[in-house]
Formats: structure tokens, C-alpha cells, sequence
């Protein structure tokens, strides 16, 4: 009884198999879905970040009476642009503000009509200009 007993515990080879086959197959179902949220996650944060650092435009606006260049960019808003006199910042509390989810800088864009204030743009995931999903451009408010 005792060899017998012995010799049926433990789990075969092949059922070893199936399990991680089934495994596989949740993992492989499971997964697009994860990555999904995280991109929507990651765009939602950018124009969560977008919004804040054209807050922050509005501030360099009231102290400096302009905002800042294209050519400035969001740099201005943590070190002071040559020449200018009554920056009153930093408008951002460290270097890692002006950064995207994906590492980019943030941009500066053309503003809409005369007078009104420019856009903070991130470029999205691919980086470049356009795209759809997490690839579309992310412009604040």
C-alpha cells in the first residue's frame, strides 16, 4: 500500500503542461488590456501635467508682462531668460515638472489668436507631431 501510495502523489508531466499552457493563454488575454490603461493612463497624466504648467505660463505672464517664447520654452519657468528683470520665479518646483510621461520635454506652442496664451504641448508616446491614441498630441487647456 505504502509503494502504491508513492508512487500516485505529485503531478504528472502532462498536467504540469496544460497548467501553464492555460497560463499562457490568460497572460495573452490579459495583457493588452493592462498595457491599454497604462497608455491611457500615461495621456491622461500629460494633460493633467499640461493644464498645471499653462497655470504656471499665467503666473510668468503676470510677472514679466509677456509669456514665454517658443525658443524659451518651459525652461523659463524654472531658470530666469537673459534679459529679463522682474522673473519672479521659479513658477515650477524642479526640472522633472517640465517633463512628459514619456521623458520629453514639454513645448511651447503657437497661441490660438492674439493676446491669448500658448498652449503646453506634449508630443505623446511616438514623439512626433500628430498621431492617434497614445500617439496624438496632448495640448492643455
Amino acid at each position: 500500500m505504502a509503494r502504491r501510495r508513492m508512487s500516485e502523489a505529485g503531478y504528472t508531466l502532462t498536467e504540469l503542461l496544460v497548467v501553464i499552457v492555460v497560463l499562457a493563454l490568460i497572460a495573452a488575454a490579459v495583457t493588452p488590456q493592462i498595457l491599454g490603461r497604462f497608455n491611457t493612463a500615461k495621456t491622461r497624466t500629460a494633460q493633467l501635467q499640461a493644464n498645471t504648467l499653462a497655470a504656471a505660463l499665467d503666473d510668468f505672464f503676470i510677472d514679466v508682462g509677456r509669456y514665454p517664447t517658443s525658443q524659451e520654452g518651459v525652461d523659463a519657468l524654472l531658470t530666469a531668460p537673459a534679459g529679463v528683470k522682474s522673473w519672479n520665479g521659479p513658477y515650477v518646483r524642479s526640472g522633472r515638472t517640465l517633463l512628459d510621461p514619456w521623458d520629453r520635454q514639454y513645448l511651447i506652442g503657437q497661441p490660438a489668436a492674439r493676446n491669448q496664451p500658448p498652449p503646453v504641448v506634449s508630443l505623446g508616446a511616438d514623439g512626433g507631431e500628430g498621431g492617434e491614441g497614445p500617439d496624438a498630441d496632448v495640448r492643455s487647456d
